[in-house]
């Protein structure tokens, strides 16, 4: 990506008062970024830690400022909270003299098909990708349909590439449940990727009591060995579990394919 000059970045994160992994992604991309120097400034704002949502946008000098939801789906957090909170009025808002370009999730981006394929090969690099079962685990609620479609839209283009013996998504809380991962995967070998943007309560402690491979919760991600033990041995089938998908380098090259996609879309 080319300079851009009186441009600022703001990448919005959820952060979390519990898990001191949250929000480690969402810093890390903005170090990342600002190394680069793609932009005067960049910056990272949460839902739940500091600096917040209500108090970013005073900290950024630039005219022009991007802001990307560090999210896997469109939903309740991208529709409703991130605009009240940074009173954005649509994709593009102009107020005190500043340009604010509200961009889509990173989730939705085509990209992260890439960055979901690369996190697969190296939870299970001495496999070869034909003999594997491929799980895409989404959160999945009633309360809001876009999490379980970030999933299932995933799975079905990783399927259609034909890399893997077969692709399927699957739910914490909505069937196919990530709990029955021996009984609804046909392949001896099973690579299970959670499609979420950090290390937290979920992928760390959730879901690996939902796949047999913990009997008890355990203690945040940083403090655990639990993506280190990798094949576990469960029913008959060799298991894989890789780290939540938004801890992966290349969410770096996503977030700046948003800026690129929004300026596509809306640019005269």
């Amino acid at each position: 990506m080319t300079m851009r000059p009186g441009t600022a970045l703001v990448i919005v994160g959820h952060g979390s008062t519990t898990n001191p992994d949250s929000s480690e992604p969402t810093h890390l991309l903005a170090d990342a970024i600002r190394h680069r120097g793609i932009f005067d400034e960049v910056h990272c704002c949460f839902w739940k830690e500091e600096p917040s949502m209500r108090e970013i946008l005073h900290a950024v000098s630039a005219p022009e400022i991007y802001i990307v939801p560090n999210f896997i789906s469109e939903g309740y957090f991208t529709r409703s909270i991130i605009p009240r909170e940074l009173e954005l009025q649509g994709p593009l808002t102009t107020r005190d003299g500043k340009s604010l370009s509200y961009c889509d999730p990173v989730g939705s981006h085509p990209s992260m098909t890439q960055v979901l394929l690369r996190q697969a090969r190296e939870t299970a690099p001495d496999v070869p990708e034909r003999e594997i079962s491929l799980l895409v685990v989404g959160h999945g609620t009633k309360l809001d349909e876009n999490s379980a479609k970030a999933a299932v839209h995933q799975a079905s283009l990783l399927s259609d590439l034909g890399i893997y013996a077969e692709v399927l998504p699957s739910y914490m809380e909505e069937a196919p449940f990530v709990s029955d991962w021996a009984s609804i995967t046909k392949s001896a070998h099973v690579v299970v990727i959670p499609f979420f943007i950090s290390d937290g309560l979920h992928s760390y402690q959730d879901i690996p009591v939902l796949l047999g491979i913990r009997s008890e919760i355990g203690p945040a991600a940083s403090q655990s060995s639990v993506f280190s033990e990798n094949p576990h041995a469960l029913h008959g089938k060799s298991l894989y579990y890789g780290r939540a998908l938004g801890t992966d380098p290349g969410m770096e090259q996503v977030i700046l394919d948003q800026v690129k996609s929004f300026d596509a879309k809306y640019s005269s």
